[in-house]
């Protein structure tokens, strides 16, 4: 069993920054893709920013330039930088670890966008 630790999740004002952390207790870190995925009320949860094992990024259309995701293997950990936050940003973001068929999610933290 997996266990996450998430962080980083608020309320913030639209324009604002919020830094979001993963922490993963599991070995062998470094040889898992890892992602951030995120869900409104309403809405089927999807990808937002995904990390390769090698450190290649993929980004949702809709937070390109605004978004960074990061990961430190030596901490077990990843990270999306979240900037020029819209109120179609909020939702419930959870981080997620894969290798082949096996995947692992954290159990999410709460970003809201609001004046």
């Amino acid at each position: 069993q997996v266990l996450f630790v998430e962080s980083g999740g608020d309320l913030v004002q639209p324009g604002g920054s919020l830094r979001l952390s993963c922490a993963a207790s599991i070995s062998a870190f470094n040889t898992y893709s890892a992602g951030w995925y995120r869900q409104a009320p309403g809405k089927q949860r999807e990808l937002v920013a995904q990390i390769s094992s090698g450190g290649s990024t993929n980004y949702i259309d809709s937070v390109k330039d605004r978004f960074t995701i990061s990961r430190d293997n030596f901490k077990n950990t990843v990270s999306l930088q979240m900037n020029s936050l819209k109120p179609e940003d909020t939702a419930v973001y959870y981080c997620n670890i894969a290798r082949g068929s096996v995947i692992y999610w954290g159990q999410g933290t709460q970003v809201t966008v609001s004046s």
